[in-house]
Formats: C-alpha cells, sequence, structure tokens
C-alpha cells in the first residue's frame, strides 16, 4: 500500500436528528439489525439511515441544538 503524506483533517458538521430511547428497541441499519437500550440515542442522518448511539458517546461527541 502506497500513501500520501498525512494531512490533518477535521470531520465536517453535518446535522442530524436524534431520539432517546425510552425502552429496549432494535434499530435497522445499513449494516443491519442493532439494538438500542433505554438511555441511548437514535440518531437519524441526511439519508435517512439510522444507527443507535449510547448514551456516554452521545454526550461526548453531540450538542443539542433548540
Amino acid at each position: 500500500m502506497e500513501l500520501s503524506k498525512p494531512v490533518k483533517a477535521v470531520k465536517k458538521p453535518i446535522p442530524v436528528t436524534a431520539q432517546q430511547v425510552t425502552k429496549r428497541t432494535v434499530v435497522q441499519t445499513i449494516e443491519g439489525p442493532l439494538t438500542a437500550q433505554p438511555g441511548d440515542w437514535i440518531i437519524t442522518g441526511v439519508e435517512g439511515e439510522q444507527w443507535p448511539v449510547k448514551r456516554e458517546i452521545f454526550e461526548k461527541t453531540y450538542t443539542i441544538k433548540d
């Protein structure tokens, strides 16, 4: 494998919709079904794709906008 010189990059902020789960829920993702537990979040991306995010990870990586 041949690689170019490394560069610094920052991921673009892309708005998503998030809903917190109140009961165990199975989410159909592009990689197959995944389970979200109460307190986790289900994220819906710009193309309608969904994925669950653990509460701890959501709090570290997302900011809720009004």
